[in-house]
């Protein structure tokens, strides 16, 4: 068994193209054995977004702190909103972006596989070891 405390755990610098004011946790992945999700915890700044992307995997999310605008698609019209205590199920392949436009910080927990497969060979998913 793990038992990790969120306060003792490292944060990343989510350095990608699309990344402003971001943070990662990795709570639980595949180097702790973890053989089918990663549990991330996520941090954006206010003023901060994940960037507008899609892959083939799918997310579930809970908001723990803040609200978010909530990118779903390619098309910002079809934005929405969340906040603390809303989970989202965002299904493989749906475009998706969390922007914080508060001025506290926004958090929540995310959930992945820990690898998918991408043209026919399993990889690792990102930010899952």
């Amino acid at each position: 068994m793990l038992i990790r405390k969120p306060s003792d755990t490292q944060s990343r610098v989510m350095d990608m193209p699309g990344a402003s004011g971001v943070t990662m946790k990795l709570m639980v992945g595949s180097d702790d054995g973890a053989p089918n999700f990663a549990m991330r915890i996520f941090e954006v700044q206010p003023g901060g977004h994940t960037p507008r992307h899609q892959h083939n995997y799918e997310h579930e999310i809970i908001i723990l702190e803040g609200h978010a605008h909530v990118g779903t698609s390619d098309d910002e019209s079809q934005d929405t909103t969340a906040q603390a205590g809303d989970v989202l199920f965002i299904p493989a392949n749906q475009t998706h972006q969390f922007r914080n436009t508060s001025q506290n910080v926004l958090k929540f927990m995310c959930m992945v596989p820990t690898e998918f497969d991408c043209a026919g060979s399993t990889e690792p998913t990102p930010g899952s070891f």
